[in-house]
């Protein structure tokens, strides 16, 4: 009956009264897809999927691509035994045969078919059933990727119960739809296929032809990006820079950026520099077809020796014989484009690059930066023209989109792959069968397979192609060792349209990283530990280039007990910032999250191995921090300034201040380069600022600085002024005292106290005389300005949309001493003394801080269960040796009665020790009557209290902690 009531209440807020408090699950949502918002059809039906007893779709099409988005929560289904029941459409011969006969492959999936006969159905509904409780998804969402992520589609969710008039008719409705369908068996489906491959032959043939019928050749235009890079270069060249580097995602189309360019550019003679013959040819080839006949066009290589042509496409390995170098004058090409630019280390790029002397110079990589230490931005003048980012080109469906699945490597001899693994266990045959099963279940786009499979070592790929071959598969290994010749004709045997004398897969360690460029490949799998972030998108970014077979690219990682597993969420994110909950959040909600149709699928044990993996991590590494720090160097070509590490989506800098104490510490001592001496006390206000003040949480205290530095006779005032004007913020007494006490170090309390006593910077309404003194300091006020001007810029940046008139950000992350700056209390105090919650009475605030993963080892009085009941709903319990009659619980049951501020703050993860901050989740009143019991296991006493939330916890955020 409760539920019934909070249906009511959804519906009244849904359709009559908009302010009306109700429960989310239970109020009308209209779904929709919008990336910004981090909203897709697809997840809610994940979400409703994965939590129902019983599931019915009637869906007039059905494809490929939207049953991969959802194969991963379909499989789990079927290991619980949950049924469901599909109704498709054979309207317009649209709906994918393949796609059936993967549904048809689900042992819990009942799978029926409208046929043409039986009238055009043209459905789009999802029903779920849990307990008594009905929900239902209407609208224009066919199971199709693009309908369920980018396309912008309508469709309502609302939720019934089981004696609901509108549930009755649905389900009447699927019924008739069900007695009019015909069961989708191996008979159906062999029928259908010669239907579909017909109607689909007709259709492509349709697209290519004109209304005329005659063929149609579209001219090749640059596309959005590339417009954008070659503006970019235009500006480059009218600023008097000769050189420039283009960073460019896999697959976003380096080679015809730079064909545009030198199409606009006009050169006499170019020079096109690659590592393989092979891409020179595919480069060459690219290039006639934007200039056509108008230039002459030759590759020079071990097996062609041509030079005479106006454009010229050469390997290194030719071009940097002396016999072939010197044959060319420095000034004999106006434009040289290096490709696969981060290569520009070794010896041979670097004899070449000291040889010519082109009138431009461009380098083109996706991946500039090198862990070796050498600086390719050298050779390009620091000149970062244009970055097109992988998570851009997404977006601008530059790409094909992936679904990426980490899947769980087996346990060989009962120990599961790990990083130092035997060469015969990663060759077992209980693992090749593993790797063909899941390759076999997750599939492919298009009419065959076409893959390329990454292993650890080049014997690994040796044996298990031949194995895979015993098995049916038809692959090689390639490596190092291969010849250019054998690689071209693997490449060419992938690529062939028939299977007949081509191959599946090919097996190999790292030549396929980068460069070679094999439109076609449909699947990518994985069966190396994730050493680097940059290899891991290399590799996947050998499935991102379009083909017209390939609707999307399946990449199948094999996760086993890695220690590098939290590099996985870094590189599929492309967040370089390191930061703990970040990582968890995009394992927990990545397809959520990620651009376009792409999905991030985890099974619960490889979730539960990254997770691990994170947990394990030291993202506050040294040489994590200083492999940052280098890449950031070398692209700038000098030591960069605080506020560049977020301008340029390097490492966050809160890093470096949570290892080193600050920017300046870290530079003392591991940059040779830099000169900077401060004093002992210039150190400890530098270091002071850079913990507590530059993470941005409000801007309070770093105006205030300012004011002070800036020789403010009265800055408090001033600030109250400020703030209203600049901020819209309003300040009281309470938060004066409070910033008084932190201006004079009589805020902090504990071992706290002492750790900056001499980091005083007012005396009574002034500036202090030490801080004045460090000021007169160039070097020190250039630091002091700079770390000022982070904070202000992160708090604009991610803290500035305050809620509700507090100083939080909703769903930003606290620490317990930012939370009572943030609250304006008088002293900030110790986690040991707040123990889950603690009510001030002089700003009359009442913080309320929750674990919510608790151990099993603690003690019986702390295993108590705060629990969400729902998005907006929250059960907490009391500390122990509580009654209804404590002060503590009367204060927070009676709270709004008060005057009382209650605010939430949740942590997923108590135990890291690197992030020891909480989301804050809103403020929230008390609700229903509080109930005293005995703890389990004690005679101690407890109160557990009811809390509504002002404002429901957001979809990601609520599934992240709860689940």
């Amino acid at each position: 009956m409760e539920s019934a009531y909070s249906l009511r209440d959804g519906l009244v807020k849904g359709f009559i009264d908009g302010n009306m408090p109700a429960l989310a699950n239970y109020r009308p949502r209209l779904l929709i897809n919008d990336n910004e918002k981090g909203e897709k059809v697809l997840t809610s039906i994940i979400k409703e999927l994965s939590d129902c007893d019983e599931f019915l779709f009637s869906v007039a099409f059905v494809t490929k691509s939207g049953v991969i988005s959802l194969i991963e929560t379909l499989k789990e289904l079927d290991e619980k035994g949950v049924k469901g029941r599909i109704i498709a459409s054979q309207y317009q011969n649209f709906s994918d045969p393949a796609a059936l006969r993967k549904l048809m492959g689900f042992g819990n999936i009942d799978l029926g078919i409208v046929t043409e006969d039986q009238g055009k159905m043209h459905t789009k509904g999802y029903i779920f059933r849990k307990g008594s409780e009905y929900t239902i998804i209407v609208g224009s969402s066919n199971l199709t990727q693009s309908a369920l992520s980018v396309n912008k589609e309508w469709n309502l969710k609302v939720t019934s119960t089981f004696e609901g008039a509108l549930l009755h008719e649905t389900l009447h409705e699927f019924e008739q739809l069900a007695k009019k369908s015909v069961k989708v068996d191996e008979a159906y489906l062999e029928q259908y296929q010669a239907i579909y491959d017909y109607q689909s032959k007709a259709r492509r043939l349709l697209e290519k032809t004109s209304h005329h019928g005659m063929i149609h050749f579209q001219r090749i235009l640059p596309n959005k990006m590339q417009t954008s890079a070659l503006d970019a270069l235009d500006e480059s060249r009218n600023a008097g820079r000769g050189k420039a580097l283009v960073i460019s995602a896999t697959g976003t189309g380096k080679t015809y950026l730079s064909a545009f360019d030198v199409r606009k550019f006009n050169p006499r003679r170019f020079l096109f520099v690659v590592h393989r013959e092979q891409i020179a040819k595919a480069a060459m080839e690219s290039f006639k077809r934007v200039f056509g006949t108008d230039r002459s066009m030759s590759v020079l290589s071990g097996t062609s020796k041509s030079t005479d042509s106006d454009f010229l496409f050469s390997t290194v390995q030719t071009l940097s014989k002396d016999e072939v170098l010197y044959g060319f004058k420095p000034d004999d090409f106006d434009y040289v484009v290096i490709d696969e630019a981060h290569r520009a280390g070794s010896k041979s790029y670097e004899k070449i690059l000291k040889h010519f002397n082109p009138t431009f110079l461009l380098g083109m990589s996706a991946t500039p930066e090198r862990t070796d230490g050498f600086d390719v931005f050298a050779w390009f003048d620091h000149n970062v023209a244009f970055e097109i980012k992988l998570q851009q080109a997404m977006n601008e469906n530059m790409v094909c989109p992936f679904h990426y699945f980490g899947v769980s490597e087996i346990k060989v001899d009962g120990i599961l792959i790990n990083d130092s693994t035997s060469f015969s266990k990663l060759t077992s045959d209980e693992r090749v069968r593993n790797i063909a099963e899941k390759a076999e279940f997750y599939g492919h786009s298009g009419h065959r397979v076409r893959g390329l499979i990454f292993c650890s070592r080049r014997e690994e790929a040796e044996v298990l192609s031949g194995k895979f071959n015993l098995m049916g598969y038809r692959t090689v290994a390639l490596s190092g060792a291969t010849s250019q010749e054998e690689r071209i004709e693997a490449v060419n045997r992938l690529e062939q349209k028939e299977r007949d004398g081509g191959l599946d897969y090919i097996f190999t360690v790292d030549i396929f990283n980068e460069g070679i460029d094999v439109p076609s490949v449909n699947q990518v799998i994985m069966l190396r530990p994730t050493q680097s972030a940059i290899i891991f998108v290399q590799q996947l970014g050998r499935g991102l280039r379009h083909f017209d077979d390939k609707e999307y690219v399946v990449v199948l990682d094999f996760i086993g007990n890695y220690d590098n597993n939290f590099l996985i969420p870094v590189a599929l994110s492309g967040d370089q910032s390191y930061n703990k909950d970040t990582m968890r959040r995009f394992v927990a909600e990545g397809t959520r999250v990620i651009p376009g149709c792409s999905t991030i699928n985890f099974d619960r044990i490889t979730r539960d191995r990254i997770y691990s993996s994170i947990d394990r991590a030291n993202v506050n590494d040294i040489k994590l921090i200083k492999e940052s720090y280098m890449m950031l160097k070398m692209r700038l070509g000098r030591i960069p300034r605080p506020g560049e590490f977020a301008e340029f989506g390097s490492i966050d800098i809160e890093r470096i201040f949570h290892k080193s104490g600050s920017y300046h510490n870290f530079l003392k001592k591991y940059e040779d380069e830099y000169k900077v001496e401060l004093s002992n006390l210039e150190e400890v206000y530098i270091e002071y600022i850079s913990i507590k003040y530059a993470s941005g949480k409000r801007p309070h205290e770093l105006e205030l600085l300012k004011l002070i530095a800036g020789g403010s006779k009265n800055p408090l005032d001033e600030l109250d002024i400020m703030l209203q004007e600049k901020y819209g913020i309003v300040i009281n007494e309470n938060t004066r005292l409070n910033l008084e006490n932190q201006m004079t170090q009589n805020f902090a309390t504990g071992s706290a106290k002492d750790s900056y006593k001499d980091a005083v910077f007012m005396e009574g309404s002034k500036c202090a005389d030490s801080f004045m003194e460090c000021l007169q300091n160039p070097d020190f006020r250039l630091q002091f300005d700079e770390l000022v001007g982070v904070g202000l810029s992160r708090y604009q940046e991610r803290y500035s949309e305050r809620y509700r008139q507090t100083n939080f950000k909703l769903y930003e992350k606290y620490t317990y001493e930012a939370v009572c700056r943030c609250l304006d209390w008088e002293k900030s105090e110790v986690a040991l003394n707040i123990g889950g919650y603690r009510f001030d009475k002089k700003t009359r605030t009442y913080p309320v801080f929750i674990n919510y993963d608790k151990h099993e080892d603690i003690s019986a009085t702390t295993k108590y269960e705060d629990r969400f009941l729902s998005s907006e709903t929250l059960e907490a319990i009391s500390k122990s040796k509580r009654t209804l009659n404590s002060d503590d619980v009367v204060q927070a049951y009676n709270s709004e009665a008060n005057g009382v501020t209650m605010l939430l703050f949740v942590r997923k993860n108590k135990d890291d020790r690197i992030s020891k901050e909480f989301y804050f989740l809103g403020t929230m009143k008390a609700i229903g009557t509080p109930e005293e019991f005995i703890m389990y296991g004690t005679n101690v006493t407890a109160v557990k209290l009811y809390y509504s939330l002002h404002t429901p916890v957001r979809g990601d955020i609520y599934d992240f902690i709860t689940r």
